[in-house]
C-alpha cells in the first residue's frame, strides 16, 4: 500500500523558510509524477510545484516562481519543497501527492493524483 508522509511544516513570520519533505513508501514501480499541492481555508486546492520523476522538468505556480523549489531524492523516495521568502498568502495546509499514470505539469486541483498525504500546516504570519 502506497503511503506518503509530510513532514516539515510549521508557523513562521513573512520572510522566514521552511523546508517540507514528503517520505514515499509501498510503491511497486515509480509514479510519473510528484507534487505539492495547498489548498486554504475557503480556496481550492491549487497545485504549488510538480515535478516527473523520471527528468528535471518541473511546474511551479505563477504565486511561488522564484521563491519555491521542488526537488526530489528518488533513492531515498523523498521529495521536497524548499519554501524561502514565505508570505502570509501561503498560509495553507500542505499536500505531497503523487501520480502513478502518465501525467503532464500544469495547474490544477489534482484530482486525477492517486496517491496523497495526510497534510502539513504551514502558517505564515506577518
Amino acid at each position: 500500500q502506497v503511503q506518503l508522509v509530510e513532514s516539515g511544516g510549521g508557523s513562521v513570520q513573512a520572510g522566514g523558510s521552511l523546508r517540507l519533505s514528503c517520505a514515499a513508501s509501498g510503491y511497486t514501480s515509480r509514479p510519473y509524477c510528484m507534487g505539492w499541492f495547498r489548498q486554504a481555508p475557503g480556496k481550492r486546492r491549487e497545485a504549488v510545484a510538480i515535478i516527473y520523476t523520471g527528468g528535471s522538468s518541473t511546474y511551479y505556480a505563477d504565486s511561488v516562481k522564484g521563491r519555491f523549489t521542488i526537488s526530489r531524492d528518488n533513492a531515498k523516495n523523498t521529495l521536497y519543497l524548499q519554501m524561502n521568502s514565505l508570505k502570509p498568502e501561503d498560509t495553507a495546509m500542505y499536500y505531497c501527492a503523487a501520480d502513478d499514470t502518465p501525467c503532464t505539469l500544469r495547474a490544477g486541483a489534482g484530482n486525477d493524483y492517486n496517491y496523497w498525504g495526510q497534510g502539513t500546516q504551514v502558517t505564515v504570519s506577518s
